[in-house]
């Protein structure tokens, strides 16, 4: 078996070179998506939950719990405002309870990735009634005016280290690489 995911002709990921910025986002967003995805498909609990090195609680597992919370807090709680409740894996005893609760349990990873996609459908519909919108358009985060610009490009950011981490974390487990 090849070290890699698939062949270029199956690989999910699009690359249609879109001319308008949102669109473009988009389509770096749902292709850093994919990639996490891919990383960890094919693994079991204990495989996901693995740690990296010790004393970090870096794992395919908690960086999945990572991304639901990451993609909550900014397009659901700064972009929109929803800030009742509580947050997504953190809490003011844990604040990386993200990572460190990301124990190897079949349920947890259930819930994990299924809170995850249920995000990143919320993402995308936030996403999708921005058509035609000004990016540039300011936002409050912590006192400050940031654009939503930014803060789309921090989430790119998130994602593009995150899935150099998971490339890391996967090739450990069993020597997968690339893509």
């Amino acid at each position: 078996m090849s070290d890699r995911w698939t062949t270029p002709d199956k690989d999910p990921r699009t690359y249609g070179n879109p001319v308008d910025e949102l669109p473009t986002y988009r389509e770096y967003l749902d292709n850093y998506r994919l990639t996490i995805e891919m990383k960890c498909e094919g693994l079991d609990a204990d495989e996901l939950a693995r740690r990296s090195v010790p004393p970090s609680t870096l794992s395919l597992l908690g960086l999945v719990r990572h991304l639901a919370q990451m993609e909550n807090h900014w397009f659901q709680r700064v972009l929109q405002g929803r800030t009742e409740g509580p947050r997504l894996y953190k809490t003011d005893d844990d604040f990386d309870r993200d990572f460190n609760g990301a124990e190897p349990r079949p349920a947890l990873v259930e819930d994990a990735f299924a809170t995850w996609h249920a995000e990143i459908a919320k993402s995308n519909e936030w996403l999708d009634s921005r058509n035609g919108s000004d990016l540039g358009e300011q936002v409050d985060v912590h006192g400050e005016r940031v654009s939503v610009r930014d803060i789309l490009v921090h989430v790119f950011e998130e994602y593009a280290r995150h899935a150099g981490h998971a490339d890391l974390l996967r090739e450990c487990i069993d020597g997968r690489t690339g893509q």
